[in-house]
Formats: structure tokens, C-alpha cells, sequence
């Protein structure tokens, strides 16, 4: 099977700026939020959206790693924040690819022993093969593909940013 980019360093940079825009919108009413990404490339996609979200906004924006064995996500979450920190604030729970649900429903379960003002979801690219009721509340793009095939975000390559489907 040959890689088909599904898109480019430029897509990726609107998506993030239209994700942030979003993000603005939903939480112009709070003071802060906090991006939490799911650790790699879910956490790389935090930090672009945090600062595209920095740069168009007031808003106090605090970055969270959320570290999740995506191979057994019952074990024990770790965060780069203390619950104390994201207590009371908006929060969006940040990965680059939603395929099954698995990662993003634990992390959410996570987060939800916390009491939290808003709660959202965003991700790069929305597989739409969920095993799990969990949706996106803004992601790039969604595509339809086969179980067999596989999409794949790679930050910081020096081709720039892209994703691709293999």
C-alpha cells in the first residue's frame, strides 16, 4: 500500500487555527483553560493549538500532558498538571487521531473525577470507528476508512507537518 498524504503541513496549520478559533468561541466566557495532550503527538497537537490559542485570545492558556498506556489504558493516568490546577477551568482534552475511542474514553474518565467548569474534546483527524460513545467537539477532518488502513500524524519532520494514510 502507497502513503496517501490526507494532509499537508499548510491544511494542518488552518485546522489548528480554525480549531483555536473554536476553541475561543466555546470558552470566551472563562478566564483560563487548559489544553491537555494526550502524550506524543496528541500533546505536540496540544502545544500548536495552545499557541495558535495564545496568539488570537486573552485567554490564560495552561498545557497539560496526559500520559496513558495506550496498550492497557486501565493502568493508572499521569499528568503533567495536579488536579488542583485544572480544577474549576475549562479544559480540552487534545489527541491527533481518534480511531476506536479507547485512549481518548479513559483520558475523559480521567478527568472527570475532577470537578471542571467546561469539558471538550478536539483532534487532528476523526476516524469515525468508534467502540465507544465518544465524539470529537472539534477536529480537523474526518474520513472514512477501512479498518485495515491506518492514518498516521507526523509533527516537526523537516517536510514540515502532514498526515497520512496507510
Amino acid at each position: 500500500m502507497s502513503n496517501n498524504i490526507i494532509l499537508t503541513h499548510q491544511e494542518i496549520e488552518h485546522k489548528i487555527k480554525r480549531i483555536a478559533y473554536q476553541i475561543y468561541e466555546t470558552f470566551v466566557d472563562e478566564e483560563e483553560v487548559v489544553i491537555a495532550g494526550i502524550a506524543s503527538n496528541g500533546f505536540v497537537f496540544a502545544e500548536k493549538v495552545a499557541s495558535a490559542l495564545s496568539s488570537i485570545s486573552t485567554l490564560k492558556v495552561s498545557i497539560c500532558e496526559v500520559k496513558i498506556n495506550k496498550q492497557n489504558p486501565q493502568e493508572a493516568i499521569q499528568t503533567s498538571l495536579t488536579p488542583e490546577e485544572y480544577k474549576n477551568k475549562g479544559l480540552v482534552l487534545v489527541d491527533d487521531v481518534l480511531n476506536s475511542g479507547t485512549t481518548l474514553i479513559y483520558a475523559v474518565r480521567h478527568f472527570l473525577d475532577v470537578p471542571l467548569k467546561k469539558f471538550k474534546t478536539a483532534v487532528l483527524v476523526d476516524r469515525n470507528h468508534k467502540k465507544y460513545p465518544v465524539k470529537a467537539d472539534f477536529k480537523g477532518i474526518s474520513l472514512s476508512t477501512s479498518l485495515l488502513e491506518h492514518v498516521q500524524v507526523v509533527f516537526n519532520s523537516e517536510n514540515g507537518d502532514y498526515a497520512f494514510l496507510s
